[in-house]
């Protein structure tokens, strides 16, 4: 049996992988733990470079999770977030945001076809060759080439410019947090930039818009309606971090009602909301832990 030594090694890169190709917390468990399985068949030193071997059948595993999911999540009620990763802050002096697992980022990459996703994934993030991308995906490397390349120019085109500096994004956020819980509508807009956007994925499991919402006065308005139920006896609004960036988490501890709100920040004011509030997608998260 391969060495476990050497599969855990790599468990957090293969997980980084698994979970930017899918957006999916618990995929990218599964896709992990499958790994584990086939690396735990292989004889003592069948693979020449784990590494490598490894970053392939994580890669196969999560490209044909990909495929198999585009009729299910084309078929999902209202727009579809990936799962978020929600954590206690991180450093404050740490000025750069990770931009390769915001949410914005994931969402865009929803967009693009398997192969595409793969090849930038696999490529840009993670230093992936061509060649090697190609055999996950059974195409040629030239071919992969012109599928980041597609892939390239269209998250130039769709995603947020680069993030601004973590101090900077927080301020607008508990900026926005405020507003909110004061029922501060001239103060919401104020943060809210003219042409924001607002997604709520909810799953068809709870109250959702499932058209985005657009526009500063009309997410300012949705923003307030949707918290006017808050009760601060039982419910609790927290900065947390969010796949790589402060965010907000909301829950109540009497029903288990959680929501999970990613942020991007432009020129100090909000430009996107990307609220997860399906109770599938939030399973994972140890919300005693998160107080």
């Amino acid at each position: 049996m391969a060495a476990l030594a050497e599969f855990e090694e790599q468990r957090g890169r293969l997980w980084g992988i698994a979970y930017r190709m899918t957006g999916s917390v618990a995929d990218a468990d599964d896709a992990v733990q499958d790994a584990w399985l086939r690396w735990s068949r292989l004889p003592d030193g069948a693979a020449d470079d784990p590494r490598a071997y490894l970053t392939t059948v994580i890669s196969r595993i999560c490209y044909d999770r990909l495929t198999s999911a585009r009729v299910r999540r084309e078929q999902y009620i209202g727009p579809w977030l990936p799962e978020p990763l929600v954590t206690q802050e991180g450093p404050e002096e740490r000025a750069a945001l990770d931009e390769s697992v915001s949410v914005a980022l994931l969402t865009v990459l929803e967009r693009l076809s398997p192969t595409e996703r793969t090849a930038l994934i696999l490529h840009d993030v993670f230093a992936v060759p061509f060649a090697e991308i190609a055999e996950v995906v059974g195409r040629t490397p030239d071919s992969v080439r012109q599928a980041a390349s597609r892939a390239r120019r269209r998250v130039r085109a769709e995603a947020p410019r680069r993030p601004v500096e973590r101090g900077e994004h927080r301020k607008v956020v508990e900026a926005f947090s405020a507003a909110v819980m004061a029922g501060d509508f001239e103060g919401l807009l104020k943060v809210l930039d003219p042409d924001v956007i607002w997604r709520s994925d909810g799953g068809g499991k709870v109250i959702a818009a499932r058209l985005p919402v657009l526009g500063a006065e009309k997410v300012a308005r949705f923003a307030h309606h949707l918290l006017r139920d808050f009760h601060p006896d039982r419910m609790w609004m927290a900065m947390r971090e969010v796949n790589g960036a402060p965010g907000v988490l909301v829950a109540d501890d009497a029903t288990g009602f959680a929501a999970v709100f990613a942020f991007t920040v432009d020129q100090g004011r909000i430009r996107e909301v990307n609220a997860v509030l399906n109770p599938d997608k939030l399973s994972h998260l140890d919300l005693q832990a998160l107080r």
